[in-house]
């Protein structure tokens, strides 16, 4: 092939390309090969280009996503001097025997008798509205029988730990004739105790 001539447009140039004589029909059917598989190389390198291109937008939007500030979280109220302190753990006991079920308010750091069971509440804390509801009590629970008019009465430690309302199952006291349980937070007054921020 040989430039034969140039055209010149208004705003563009030709160039002509002639052959001089026709090529060889098995050179055209290879000449035919080697531009399909052009073709094919060229479409195998655009279709990765594109693939490399929309990975590499999804990376960038990811990256932009990580390096975002987490919203600013507000912080929770200060406890003020007027605000009632949970003093009053209420526990519901179970009397498997007579299957009686009865609530019983425990005083932090004072015992209550339930049966033979004897209870210490400890701490009482109870999570505020916004956050997900769970009140639990640190309690100690010993079990305390009578041996005789002499021998006085003999002391087992069953339960130290924390109980939890929302899930019970979770610490629980293990006691043939005797179930415990946590219901609620409050103060001496009666009324509910303002969680605690925790």
């Amino acid at each position: 092939m040989r430039t034969l001539a140039v055209a010149r447009g208004q705003d563009e140039v030709t160039v002509l390309m002639l052959s001089r004589n026709r090529p060889h029909p098995e050179r055209a059917q290879k000449a035919r090969v080697e531009g399909r598989m052009i073709d094919l190389r060229r479409f195998f390198f655009l279709r990765c280009m594109f693939a490399l291109a929309v990975l590499l937008a999804l990376a960038s939007i990811a990256h932009a996503q990580q390096k975002a500030p987490p919203p600013a979280k507000s912080p929770p109220p200060a406890a003020t001097a007027a605000a009632p302190a949970a003093t009053v753990a209420v526990l519901q006991g179970l009397d498997k025997t007579t299957a009686r079920v009865s609530t019983v308010e425990a005083p932090l750091s004072q015992t209550v008798r339930f049966g033979t069971l004897v209870i210490t509440a400890r701490a009482c804390d109870k999570k505020p509205p916004e956050e997900p509801p769970n009140t639990a009590a640190f309690l100690e629970i010993e079990e305390a029988r009578p041996q005789g008019a002499q021998a006085g009465t003999d002391v087992q430690h069953l339960f130290s730990g924390w109980m939890f309302a929302q899930s019970p199952a979770l610490s629980t006291l293990e006691h043939p004739v005797y179930d415990v349980t946590v219901l609620d937070c409050k103060t001496e007054t009666g009324s509910s105790a303002k969680p605690s921020s925790k």
